[in-house]
């Protein structure tokens, strides 16, 4: 490694948003460690600027090894996510903990362990991957749509807290993108989707709309694209949309009233 190379390090890197990143910075010449439970499918990429690392988010003690073995870090991507599709009366206990433990609390976990190293050095960049859904609801979606808000929370935060340490922290809120989300990381509780559940006609008008939305999304590497910007550009935004979807509603969100803005939502997915 030449030592004016910058080290990345991308959680949820198998696939989606987060392989398409690892390529697109690693042809850019940046050393790319690329997170993930399952490195072996990172195999077939790997070259001498892509390290597939094992990475167990939910695992202090796996985060603490991944660390560990990475000589410096100027880069931290918090990728990894998933959505749990459930109503508030349906959830389980385990489902809604489990929502939050992926998408949040891995999150900050990833931020606790890179921070010293980041300080350290006087200079870091964390760049969380949240959702267009961190600033707007959709039923079926509360649980996913509040861990997103809660990312978009500690994104602002620790903007202030690390700002005198050289350390920049900003979020991408992609809407729809064309990645296996819908069939790898939608996870759905089954008394919501049973045929006899009270929110059978939400599920049935909503869910198959989502689905299609999602296939027929954006290319992932415009995400892949803005990771770049941000790294190369000081004084880029907190915080930018990507994709169809997040660049209509975001603007939307911010000029209608909430019962106008909720009208309008209700009308684009026939609530």
């Amino acid at each position: 490694m030449q030592s004016n190379q910058k080290v990345v390090l991308i959680t949820g890197a198998s696939s989606g948003m987060g392989r398409a990143t690892v390529t697109y910075l690693a042809r850019r010449d940046f050393i790319v460690y690329a997170g993930t439970r399952t490195p072996e499918k990172l195999f077939d990429i790997q070259t001498k600027n892509i390290h597939p690392i094992k990475l167990d988010i939910t695992d202090p003690k796996s985060i603490e090894e991944a660390i560990m073995s990475i000589d410096k870090i100027d880069i931290l991507i918090n990728n990894a996510g998933y959505g749990l599709v459930s109503t508030v009366e349906d959830v389980e206990e385990a489902e809604m903990l489990n929502q939050f433990n992926v998408n949040v609390f891995a999150v900050m976990r990833m931020c606790k362990a890179v921070i010293p190293m980041m300080r350290e050095q006087k200079s870091g960049l964390i760049i969380n991957i949240s959702s267009f859904l961190g600033k707007i609801g959709l039923p079926l979606l509360t649980f996913y749509n509040a861990s997103k808000y809660a990312v978009e929370g500690i994104t602002d935060s620790l903007r202030y807290e690390l700002k005198d340490f050289n350390i920049r922290v900003h979020s991408i809120m992609p809407g729809f993108f064309d990645t296996n989300f819908a069939k790898d990381n939608l996870v759905t509780n089954k008394q919501t989707f049973d045929e006899n559940s009270p929110y059978v006609k939400m599920v049935s008008t909503l869910a198959p709309v989502i689905v299609k939305q999602i296939n027929s999304g954006n290319d992932t590497a415009e995400v892949a694209e803005m990771i770049l910007e941000i790294i190369e550009n000081d004084n880029f935004p907190a915080r930018k949309t990507a994709g169809d979807k997040a660049k209509k509603f975001i603007p939307m969100r911010k000029e209608l009233s909430d019962e106008d803005f909720e009208r309008r939502v209700r009308e684009s997915y026939g609530l």
